[in-house]
């Protein structure tokens, strides 16, 4: 069994690695610098017909029936960042399950589908057979709700939701519908000590997608991560270190909505930013990065959500911060097809003892532009694999009142619902 994060606040902290397994997460990230990496370009699964009644009725008793699993995707299944990442992770559980099969919707947004609701997508997938949705992004959470109350013997799996936390300040009691979430938070330190390992100017963006309680966290995630490292490896002050956000206004460009992202990044990496962090669903950082390089710009990227990442430009690329979400879906669908799925919240972190691994939920993939730095890469990564918490104060918010007091260690609630990026990074909350 994949384990879960605990719910009490002590046990969010990192686990603690022995002296022999400290030493392979050192090794194992330093052979795991970003080589080629293929991508899952396959088609869809055919469509299926709905079972009868008693084929419904086998496949209750009987994993080796048939089960179909649908997906239900906010952006472009292949745009080499959070939905492909989605969507590479259940095929690639579902190559390993001949008896499931799938069918899934993308680019279920305002923009590419005006009108058409999350919840009337499921109907749909519903009507043809699905027995567990995936809902993959946070503005889903009431379309996930929807189904779940009116398909109750449908597993509903919302990825970024907190309805089904007890413990979380928007818990919805419903039997039939789970969160699942990676805790990127670690691989955003990482992400953010790649950047301030890689910078020469001191001036680190980030391309930020909409504000939410989500974005804010991984936000200050990367940038507590890069003043740890600007302090501990560059031995300079953090007063200064520049780390400016962006948000464009969504999780990827909407023309004529959202800020383009082509051009903030551009501006960016024109006055003086010299590394760029995402927190987009597309690669526009890395794109504008490859295109200020080959003008002589000596720019650098830092890619997220997918691991292929550092492909878009190998040489400029200090790392990607991943989701493998594999294991997380291989749990949820072995659970509901034998019919023992019941509501849960999953905030998975990394496994240190491989981070890289078939089993991590969460990775970070150093990249070549790190160059001689990759070793002090390695070591923040074994200080955090043996219980550095950098959620942690003293801590300000920006408006100056206390995040946490001196010595005091943020709980779950208070990383998860982060109301404002801290003191130290520029860029609005809201």
């Amino acid at each position: 069994m994949i384990p879960r994060t605990p719910k009490s606040p002590a046990a969010f902290a990192a686990p603690r690695a022995s002296a022999c397994s400290a030493l392979a997460v050192a090794l194992s990230l330093l052979a795991g610098a970003c080589k080629s990496s293929s991508t899952s370009t396959s088609p869809p699964a055919e469509k299926t017909a709905a079972p009868t009644a008693a084929e419904a009725s086998a496949s209750a008793a009987a994993p080796t029936a048939q089960y179909k699993v649908g997906m239900i995707l906010v952006g472009p299944y292949n745009d080499k960042g959070w939905n492909q990442a989605h969507y590479d992770g259940l095929r690639s559980v579902l190559g390993k399950m001949p008896d499931v099969s799938f069918e899934y919707v993308d680019k279920v947004n305002p923009a590419d589908r005006p009108n058409v609701k999350g919840s009337q997508v499921a109907d749909d997938l519903i009507s043809r057979g699905a027995k567990l949705v995936v809902y993959n992004s946070d503005d889903y959470k009431d379309d996930a709700l929807e189904t779940a109350r009116k398909h109750p013997q449908v597993t509903v799996l919302h990825v970024s939701g907190d309805y089904a936390w007890k413990d979380g300040k928007n818990y919805k009691p419903q039997p039939n519908l789970g969160n699942i979430m990676g805790r990127i938070e670690t691989a955003k330190h990482i992400s953010g000590c790649a950047a301030a390992l890689g910078t020469e100017t001191g001036k680190i963006g980030y391309l930020g997608p909409l504000v939410n309680d989500e974005t804010r966290r991984l936000v200050t995630a990367a940038y507590l991560g890069a003043r740890y490292c600007w302090e501990k490896y560059q031995k300079k002050k953090p007063e200064e270190l520049t780390f400016k956000v962006t948000w464009i206004g969504f999780w990827f460009n909407i023309p004529g909505v959202t800020l383009d992202p082509t051009k903030v990044a551009d501006d960016f990496y024109s006055s003086g930013f010299d590394v760029l962090l995402t927190g987009l669903d597309t690669p526009e950082a890395a794109l504008q990065a490859k295109k200020a390089s080959g003008a002589g710009k000596k720019v650098k990227y830092v890619h997220y959500d997918h691991k292929a990442g550092c492909d878009l430009a190998p040489d400029i690329c200090l790392g990607v911060a991943y989701y493998n979400w594999a294991p997380l879906y291989r749990d949820a669908i072995e659970k509901a097809r034998a019919g023992k799925y019941t509501s849960e919240f999953v905030w998975e972190g990394p496994d240190f003892r491989d981070l890289n691994g078939d089993a991590s939920v969460v990775g970070f993939l150093p990249g070549d532009a790190l160059g001689e730095r990759k070793a002090q890469l390695g070591a923040f990564v074994l200080t955090l694999a043996n219980g550095l918490d950098l959620w942690k104060g003293p801590l300000k918010f920006q408006d100056g009142t206390d995040f946490l007091k001196d010595g005091e260690a943020a709980t779950p609630q208070q990383i998860w619902y982060l109301p404002q990026l801290v003191q130290g990074i520029t860029g609005p909350s809201k």
